[in-house]
């Protein structure tokens, strides 16, 4: 089948484009740059951007499904209107040139973002509603809330079969632009003031990726999918604590509002010295929350499976270790110079969905 991929560039994509060219696929990228090295290996590359008309329609040709998985993520209320012309008006665009063209299946790659969000340590699904009381502060999620609305909206409208994805915060090996790993950057770097009082999900990479090719013929057509394992901070950094020899952040025992607080202080600060504050107050504020999902649909429908946690943080771990320069990553002061080893290897994952 010959398919074409937006965002095949990022974290996801260089993962996903390489499965579906190993599964007989004819993959076509759309990209504004031309990649370096191999990561679209057997992939066919269209320059362009999706904000350019006559680019996508070019790449749409003969085309018979769509991937699409560009974006950007950004809690900075100043870049709401950039996520919101990326998020909605392009794939907006998009989707009117996939209906001319005659595209027989839409896969959007959205986030747990739209839907599993709480303020308390809730399990949600895909039937809960939008979580906007939650989430309308944060541009990024309000944006793919957005995104995912109108591309139901429009696929039921005009008969194009549509498949969402929602996978929660993506961990593992390749993420070179730092743009979902950056958690556990922070963490190595020593710039995670304190503990958070929330918790997150995250999923690995490959096995987002095993699950969006599966997409292609599977899937319940005009639904969502979450998929990601659930952990709570505490338990978060204190695996990476216990797989780095890195002390975990402090537990102040703080209330949510005022480690807000605290970091808002902090940020205004360090504008006042004009200087970055380790973690701005956005990240502070998600970080207060539950993320915390029911995979079972995307088990159920996609084949979903989430390996050990234990060997996602490790490769995390040593791909952030042996193949970023120090000089290279936002916010290092040297500290880790004497980091770059070998972590022990992950024992060989348990069968079924591993917690660790």
């Amino acid at each position: 089948m010959k398919l074409l991929v937006t965002g095949g560039t990022g974290f996801l994509g260089k993962t996903l484009v390489p499965r579906l060219v190993a599964a007989g696929h004819h993959v076509r990228v759309i990209s504004r740059s031309t990649p370096d090295g191999d990561a679209l290996a057997g992939a066919e590359l269209v320059r362009g951007a999706l904000e350019d008309r006559d680019s996508v329609r070019r790449a749409l040709q003969g085309v018979e499904a769509v991937y699409h998985l560009a974006g950007r993520v950004s809690f900075d209320a100043k870049d709401a209107r950039r996520l919101y012309e990326l998020h909605v008006d392009s794939t907006r665009e998009l989707l009117r040139d996939c209906r001319e063209a005659g595209i027989r299946r839409f896969i959007l790659a959205s986030t747990s973002g739209t839907i599993a969000v709480s303020k308390d340590a809730r399990v949600l699904d895909e039937s809960a509603d939008y979580p906007i009381p939650v989430v309308g502060r944060w541009p990024y999620y309000l944006s793919k809330i957005y995104e995912e609305k109108l591309a139901l909206e429009f696929c039921r409208r005009h008969g194009i079969p549509l498949v969402v994805l929602n996978p929660s915060l993506l961990m593992g090996p390749g993420d070179e632009r730092l743009s979902s790993t950056w958690t556990v950057l922070k963490f190595l770097q020593g710039d995670i003031p304190a503990m958070p009082n929330g918790g997150l999900s995250f999923v690995d990479v490959r096995d987002a990726a095993d699950a969006f090719v599966q997409a292609l013929t599977q899937g319940d057509e005009y639904g969502r999918h979450l998929m990601g394992v659930n952990m709570s901070f505490t338990d978060f950094f204190g695996r990476l604590s216990r797989m780095t020899g890195i002390a975990p952040p402090p537990r102040l025992g703080m209330p949510s509002a005022v480690n807000v607080l605290g970091a808002k202080l902090l940020e205004k600060w360090a504008k006042a010295r004009g200087t970055e504050p380790s973690v701005d107050a956005d990240s502070v504020d998600i970080a207060e929350h539950f993320f915390y999902l029911d995979a079972s649909k995307a088990e159920r429908e996609l084949g979903f499976h989430a390996r050990d946690v234990h060997e996602t943080l490790h490769d995390t771990v040593q791909f952030l270790y042996t193949r970023m320069a120090p000089s290279h990553l936002p916010g290092t002061r040297g500290r880790l110079s004497d980091l770059r080893r070998p972590l022990p290897a992950p024992l060989p994952s348990p069968p079924g969905r591993g917690t660790g």
